[in-house]
């Protein structure tokens, strides 16, 4: 078994339905399936209620409301890889600031970018109801969105496949 507290971290990122959740599970369950400790961690669930109250009224978040959702999920990638698992997380991190609080924490840090069109991403959005994520705000994260950089540790992966598809991708480039 590969010792995770080697092994980088990886961030599932996009926009909100571009899949993370659904492909963070399957990550982790395949990275699990090869022989890897492997743990999920959903953002979302660390979000404060004051955050989720204010998306569930369509208002998009701004980057105080998030500091400490951050800290949150930068102290619990940094937890999950202490205890001797790779850390999985599903997080929107639309700005690059947003992933350099991250890797505060995790500086090998892995950027799984689910990448895809807004066309493909509001169809999605169609057929599934967020628990506090609109789809109203699907335009505000598109324009907030700050795609990975050259100097980010990243693979940008096509979300129009299936899930399996989208994995086989993703494992294709994790290191």
């Amino acid at each position: 078994m590969a010792d995770a507290t080697r092994l980088p971290p990886v961030l599932v990122m996009g926009v909100s339905g571009s899949g993370k959740s659904t492909v963070g599970e399957a990550l982790t369950a395949a990275l699990v399936a090869r022989g890897e400790a492997a743990e999920f961690v959903d953002a979302d669930a660390l979000h404060p209620q004051a955050n989720k109250d204010k998306m569930h009224e369509g208002i998009p978040l701004t980057d105080e409301d998030r500091r400490p959702w951050l800290d949150a999920c930068s102290e619990r990638i940094a937890a999950v890889q202490a205890s001797g698992s790779r850390c999985v997380m599903a997080n929107s991190a639309l700005k690059r600031a947003y992933r350099d609080r991250l890797r505060e924490d995790a500086p090998t840090l892995f950027i799984a970018f689910l990448d895809g069109s807004r066309e493909l991403i509001a169809e999605r959005q169609s057929h599934r109801h967020h628990e506090y994520m609109p789809n109203s705000l699907l335009d505000s994260q598109f324009a907030t969105l700050e795609r990975p950089q050259s100097d980010e540790a990243f693979g940008a992966v096509a979300i129009h496949g299936s899930v399996d598809e989208t994995v086989a991708q993703i494992l294709a480039v994790l290191p």
